[in-house]
């Protein structure tokens, strides 16, 4: 790099990369971390509480997804997740799967921020100029960005007026990238194919926002009709596969990465099911919760912010089982891809039947 101020194309030269959680077996490194301690033992337990989530083969395991992590790197490691029958559900940021995922399955890519954010080569101001984002130390060229949000619009259109929820729209862009770049490694495309349905609840919160604006903004300026993301269906059909999961005398597991708007909206599906058992709109008996869980965060119980708050509180709400869970108070990036590296090899998941429980909605129950 020349010792003037970077060109764009310059501080867009050098691709994160994403971690393959097949290449290395993380088993050795959680056997050494559980005769540790502090959060090194309280990761190995995580690691076992998800490989015993994923043995029980009547469980079914939910991913929660916040903060920016397939621009860090993560993505891969979420595929493999989802090619192995190691995850059945996803709920996520928005910015996860559209800013980041879907942008990526377009063809586009994230950087490594050149320097340090503490002191980096160009300030802020000089990245607004030259149309460049930053997620710490990552970079996001504005302009292919721009192309994601004008993407979005274009699925948005595809769909008929109406209200859908944020996993049927999900669906669409799954769909789009599997029949215009086919060979294209994404979260949202792998779970479009294997039937695993994706949860977006704050879905506006990202590119896909500024793609329904448009979307809205056009058709109201034409006197037609357009979509909206309808929230509380959202809300029954993940209920519904909590539902469908105790009918099948199987329990649920959820795997936490940071917390969140997913982290809540997960955990509150025990407490609807219940609710709609006791109001006799759904078959059931008693609602179990959730009976495994386990969540890594940075964030901090004591302020009362529900990302720091632990799964032990949320066992007096009536949503997270104490007896199968554990809190990994660190990032998620560098503890992470440890965990599923650890589970991908001990092969609990080896039988572990394939879900698809996107077929659940085809006909729907609540």
């Amino acid at each position: 790099m020349s010792n003037s101020t970077p060109t764009k194309a310059e501080l867009l030269s050098n691709p994160i990369e994403h971690i393959d959680i097949t290449a290395f077996d993380a088993r050795p490194i959680m056997d050494a971390y559980s005769k540790t301690a502090f959060q090194a033992r309280n990761a190995a337990r995580a690691a076992s509480i998800y490989s015993q989530m994923l043995g029980d083969t009547k469980c079914a395991v939910i991913l929660t997804l916040a903060g920016s992590l397939v621009s860090a790197g993560m993505k891969e490691a979420i595929i493999t997740l989802l090619e192995n029958n190691m995850v059945d559900a996803i709920v996520s940021s928005g910015a996860n799967l559209i800013d980041q995922d879907f942008f990526e399955g377009l063809g586009f890519q994230h950087y490594i921020a050149p320097g340090s954010p503490e002191a980096p080569p160009v300030d802020d101001p000089t990245l607004r100029d030259l149309a460049i984002d930053r997620i710490y130390d990552t970079l996001i060229n504005e302009d292919e960005l721009r192309i994601c949000d004008d993407t979005a619009k274009a699925i948005f259109d595809s769909f008929e007026p109406g209200a859908y929820s944020s996993r049927q729209l999900l669906e669409g862009f799954g769909k789009y990238l599997d029949d215009n770049q086919p060979k294209s490694r994404s979260i949202l495309r792998t779970a479009y194919k294997r039937g695993v349905p994706v949860f977006c609840p704050a879905f506006s919160d990202c590119s896909a926002g500024f793609g329904v604006v448009l979307h809205q903004a056009e058709r109201h300026a034409a006197g037609q009709g357009s979509i909206s993301i309808d929230s509380g269906r959202d809300f029954a059909e993940l209920t519904q596969i909590k539902l469908h999961t105790m009918e099948q005398g199987g329990d649920t597991g959820l795997f936490m990465l940071a917390g969140g708007v997913p982290k809540n909206f997960v955990q509150d599906i025990v407490v609807s099911a219940e609710l709609l058992i006791e109001k006799g709109l759904a078959a059931g008996g008693e609602t179990p919760m959730h009976k495994y869980a386990i969540q890594i965060t940075v964030a901090d119980a004591r302020d009362g912010a529900l990302s720091g708050s632990t799964l032990r509180e949320a066992c007096s709400w009536g949503k997270v089982d104490v007896v199968h869970e554990q809190m990994v108070f660190g990032e998620v990036t560098s503890i992470f891809p440890l965990i599923a590296s650890d589970a991908y090899h001990r092969k609990a998941w080896a039988k572990r039947p394939q879900r698809k429980l996107t077929a659940l909605f085809e006909t729907a129950r609540v």
